[in-house]
């Protein structure tokens, strides 16, 4: 039997009158990456953010339907949502360093969690950057400015930040978008390494990181979902044209 870590049921997402998920079935497995693709609009980014409730944060916000992690409803009224974001930590596209040091960027997270003691954080910091997939590039230059670093540098500190608070789920909104080949290249191996430990949920626009790094994948179009399965099936054999149409380059 499949373990199932999330299970996504008849949810829709409205912003006001407008409505930007449609009733959407998905279920993500445990220890997989999930890739989600599709056009502009589609909703891949406003689905992300229901996963751990930032769309609370936009005026109007409401839904219907339920999205169940670890067996229990996250939208309940009782929900603990710092607690949730927590656990499902998030990369945005852009990264967006504090203006504090490379170890202060990592251990901050950390801190504010109750980690206490040089050595714990040392630890802590040091772990979640060789999981970030930057350890060798900056153990001799920890003290330096976070922003001081390339861009594809920065976005792999952002993971580890990530990281240093121990989430179980890892979901990524286009985060190799911005990046040159070698960035993106260092940032997929991680992905890969990270699965062993962790739920990862990967919205991309490139189709071909998709069929690089995901397990399974989903196509989004206009807010729904048409179709999602194992990578290598949803690449060569797609059930519904229009999935086809969008891997071919007809539209999006």
């Amino acid at each position: 039997m499949t373990d199932v870590a999330i299970r996504v049921r008849g949810f829709s997402q409205f912003f006001g009158a407008v409505q930007k998920l449609n009733a959407l079935d998905l279920d993500v497995r445990r220890n997989e990456i999930l890739g989600i693709i599709g056009p502009a609009r589609s909703g891949k980014s406003t689905f992300l953010c229901a996963l751990n409730r930032l769309n609370d944060l936009v005026r109007g916000s409401r839904v219907e339907g339920t999205i169940t992690i670890d067996g229990r409803d996250i939208y309940e009224p009782d929900v603990d949502v710092i607690e949730l974001r927590r656990k499902l930590g998030m990369v945005f596209a852009t990264p967006v360093p504090l203006p504090r040091s490379i170890f202060e960027n990592v251990a901050f997270g950390a801190r504010m969690a109750g980690l206490k003691g040089r050595a714990r954080l040392d630890a802590v910091v040091r772990d979640s950057l060789e999981r970030g997939g930057l350890w060798e590039e900056v153990k001799d230059r920890l003290e330096t400015s976070g922003l001081k670093l390339s861009g594809g540098q920065q976005q792999r500190l952002c993971l580890a930040r990530i990281l240093a608070v121990k989430p179980e789920y890892i979901l990524l909104d286009e985060p190799t978008s911005g990046l040159d080949p070698i960035s993106t290249m260092k940032i997929e191996d991680s992905l890969r390494k990270l699965k062993k430990d962790y739920t990862i949920i990967l919205v991309t626009n490139n189709t071909k990181q998709a069929a690089r790094v995901a397990d399974r994948t989903a196509f989004f179009l206009n807010g729904g979902l048409v179709e999602a399965g194992p990578t290598a099936d949803i690449f060569t054999a797609p059930q519904d044209k229009r999935t086809d149409d969008y891997l071919r380059g007809r539209f999006g």
